[in-house]
C-alpha cells in the first residue's frame, strides 16, 4: 500500500513538474484565408502589438528599422500557401507554402516569398537562394492607426481571377497581387459533368459568355439547359445575353420578354429589372 501511495505521488510531482502556467501571448496566432477562383489562399501569422512603440523608420530606437529584413510579424514568421499555381505580381509561384519576408522603406518595400519556410525568425540564416518570388511594391499611408499588426486578403476582382494581400501596423498599408488561373480547371469540369448532368450546360453556357469562348457552343449548351429545365427565367435571362452577344437582337429580345414574364410570375424583381434592363438596350 506505501508503494502504491509513493507511485501516486510521484506521478503527481512529475506532472506538476512538467505542467506550465497558461498566459496570454503577447503575439498573438492569428490567420485569414480566401477562395479566389478556385484557389484557397491561406496566411499564418503572429500579431504584435505597437504597444506604444514606434514600428518603422530610420531611428535607433524603432521596432522595424527600414531597409532591414523583418519576418512580416512576429515568433517563428507568417506562412503564406496556395492551393494552385498562381502568379504573385506578375511571378508565377507553384502551388504550395512559403514564408513571407519584407524588407521595408520609406517609399519602397521589396517582398519575397521564401521556400524555406523552416527560416522562421532566424532570418540571419536568409538564402536568396530560396526566393519563390521577389518584388517592390509602394506603401501607403494609412489615416488610422493599426495598434495590431494585420494581414487581409481583399480587393477581390469581378471576374475573380485577382485579390490582393494587405500588410497593414502603424500608418503604413502595403498590398501585392496575386493572379490565378481558373480556366482549365473549368474547362475540365465543363467536358466531364455536362455528360454526367445536363443542367450543368446552364453554368458552362455562361461561363462561356462571360469569359468570351465560343458563343454558338454557349447557345448551343443553354438551349439543351432550357429544354432540361423547362426553361426557368434565369435560364432564359442568360440565353438572351448569348444572342445579343451574336448579333441576334429580335431573339434576344423575344427571350428577354419571355423571361421577365416569367421573372414576374415567380416575383422574382431582381430579374424583373434586369430583364427590363436588357429590353432596352436592345432598342
Amino acid at each position: 500500500m506505501k508503494k502504491l501511495v509513493l507511485i501516486v505521488l510521484l506521478a503527481c510531482f512529475n506532472l506538476a513538474l512538467f505542467a506550465q502556467v497558461q498566459t496570454p501571448a503577447a503575439s498573438p496566432a492569428g490567420s485569414v484565408s480566401a477562395t479566389v477562383g478556385l484557389t484557397d489562399i491561406k496566411i499564418n501569422y503572429f500579431r504584435p502589438r505597437m504597444k506604444g512603440r514606434k514600428i518603422f523608420g530610420t531611428e535607433a530606437s524603432v521596432l522595424v528599422p527600414f531597409g532591414q529584413i523583418w519576418r512580416t510579424g512576429a515568433n517563428s514568421g507568417t506562412k503564406v500557401s496556395f492551393s494552385d499555381d498562381v502568379k504573385v505580381e506578375g511571378i508565377a509561384v507553384p502551388k504550395g507554402e512559403y514564408l513571407l519576408l519584407t524588407w521595408p522603406g520609406a517609399t519602397e518595400w521589396t517582398i519575397v516569398l521564401s521556400k524555406d519556410v523552416t527560416l522562421g525568425g532566424n532570418t540571419q540564416k536568409y538564402d536568396k537562394a530560396n526566393d519563390a518570388a521577389r518584388f517592390t511594391v509602394k506603401p501607403e499611408k494609412l489615416s488610422e492607426k493599426v495598434e495590431t499588426f494585420t494581414i487581409n486578403i481583399g480587393d477581390i476582382a469581378d471576374d475573380s481571377k485577382s485579390a490582393k494581400v494587405q500588410l497593414a501596423w502603424e500608418n503604413t498599408s502595403v498590398k501585392f497581387t496575386v493572379t490565378v488561373d481558373f480556366d482549365a480547371k473549368v474547362m475540365e469540369s465543363i467536358k466531364n459533368f455536362t455528360k454526367v448532368e445536363p443542367g450543368n450546360y446552364f453554368q458552362a453556357a455562361v461561363y462561356y459568355l462571360e469569359n468570351k469562348k465560343d458563343l454558338n457552343q454557349a447557345l448551343e449548351w443553354i438551349n439543351k439547359a432550357a429544354e432540361g429545365m423547362n426553361s426557368p427565367f434565369f435560364v432564359l435571362y442568360q440565353k438572351a445575353r448569348i444572342q445579343k452577344a451574336l448579333g441576334d437582337k429580335k431573339g434576344a429580345s423575344e427571350t428577354a420578354t419571355a423571361s421577365l414574364a416569367k421573372s414576374k410570375e415567380a416575383g422574382n424583381r431582381d430579374y424583373q429589372m434586369m430583364n427590363e434592363e436588357l429590353l432596352k438596350s436592345l432598342k
